[in-house]
């Protein structure tokens, strides 16, 4: 390869990578400002056999103009989850901070970062799919546009700066209406296809769309995870407090 392939190719690489940054933060733009959100969500486990576990949780997300978002996942169905908590303070830059509330052993169990691609309850959703997806996170390659179900859509690939992340890369369809994924592509460190999450049931409130049904289809054990939001509410306002560790217990 002479020189000036070698030039061209990292012009082309450098123009891909910005491309993509460039698509990736003004999704992000345009999905800040809904101040919080609040809803309730169905979650079922499906194993390879077809045998279903449901779930019920409500939800809680505050937004954070200077850092990442909060939330706070309670579980209010079946006895044996009730009453477990996840609250997640995400960080643009630092790594997320995750604790799990256990109400059987009645402590707050705190997710480490070399934790964090441990399975969220049993379900196909890590603890790390779990936090906002912060821009800063990651490094992007823009890879071309493609139709997924007549809805037009970016792909880019993305690569976490965290070297805790359980996955090599992740290829995300990003809706250019909704500015929010149809679908991604999860490559776990030996780059091999992993997951696949596909979002659908797209609803509007006010200029925000929102996912109602999250599908996460694990494509090496046949294993899926499905969530469903209900009753969403955006521009919600929420105490600090409720995002307190301490409360957990409460």
């Amino acid at each position: 390869m002479n020189f000036l392939v070698i030039l061209l190719f990292l012009v082309s690489s450098q123009a891909h990578a910005d491309r993509g940054l460039e698509i990736m933060k003004k999704a992000e733009e345009f999905n800040n400002g809904f101040v919080g959100e609040s809803s309730t969500m169905e979650m079922v486990l499906v194993n390879a056999h077809g045998d279903k576990v449901e779930r019920k949780m409500n939800s809680k997300v505050q937004e954070v103009s200077d850092d990442g978002d909060k939330s706070i996942i309670t579980f209010l169905w079946p006895a044996d989850v009730k009453g477990t908590k996840m609250l997640t303070w995400s960080h643009k830059t630092e790594n997320d901070d995750q604790w799990l509330y256990l109400p059987a052993l009645k402590r707050v169990k705190r997710i480490t970062s070399t934790n964090k691609t441990g399975s969220f309850m049993g379900s196909e959703f890590s603890y790390e799919d779990l936090g906002s997806q912060e821009v800063e996170k990651y490094t992007y390659t823009f890879k071309g546009e493609k139709d997924i179900k007549g809805r037009k859509a970016w792909v880019i690939e993305r690569k976490s700066t965290d070297k805790n992340s359980g996955y090599g890369k992740q290829v995300v369809h990003l809706d250019k209406e909704y500015q929010n994924p149809l679908q991604i592509g999860y490559f776990d460190r030996k780059m091999e296809l992993l997951k696949v999450a596909e979002f659908s049931n797209y609803k509007k409130y006010g200029k925000y769309w929102r996912a109602s049904k999250i599908e996460m289809k694990n494509v090496q054990t046949k294993k899926k995870s499905i969530l469903e939001w209900k009753n969403r509410k955006l521009n919600q306002k929420f105490s600090d407090a409720d995002f307190n560790q301490n409360r957990l217990k409460m």
